[in-house]
């Protein structure tokens, strides 16, 4: 799976926006200094993170950004949806969609358990466990399996 640095820039913002949570809006530029994101990219983030109803802005001197809802609300796969669409694609198609013919027939069960895979993991997480620094315990234990941190 690769993560879009779209992606990765939404989610690091909405954890900041968390870690704050009960505070003022807060501001994008804020926001953008925080992560070390660019300002102007993720000002279109946020634009399309208020479409998707994951961040509401506030205009004026007090204005920016807060999350629509609570954070422990928010799964990391909502976000990666909301910026770049379905978690696992097949040539731009749902994996359900796909037929290979002949020996390669089963290969669309494989993409269908690797979205699976993706899912139990990425909807599993929220915003305000990312933010607090406590991982579901299914995800964690993925991190001592043999490979799990091998660059391959």
């Amino acid at each position: 799976m690769r993560v879009s640095a779209r992606a990765d820039y939404a989610i690091r913002a909405l954890v900041e926006l968390a870690a704050s949570a009960g505070e003022a809006p807060i501001r994008g530029e804020a926001l953008a200094r925080a992560q070390a994101i660019p300002a102007k990219y993720l000002e279109n983030l946020l634009a399309d993170l208020r479409r998707a109803r994951l961040v509401a802005s506030q205009r004026g001197s007090e204005g920016g950004y807060r999350l629509a809802r609570p954070a422990g609300d928010i799964s990391l796969a909502d976000v990666i949806r909301a910026i770049d669409g379905p978690l696992a694609g097949v040539r731009g198609e749902a994996p359900e969609d796909v037929e290979y013919p002949g020996a390669a027939a089963s290969l669309r069960d494989v993409w269908i358990a690797l979205r699976a895979g993706m899912r139990a993991v990425l909807e599993s997480v929220t915003v305000a466990d990312v933010a607090a620094g406590r991982l579901p315990a299914t995800v964690t234990s993925l991190l001592s399996e043999p490979g799990a941190w091998a660059r391959r």
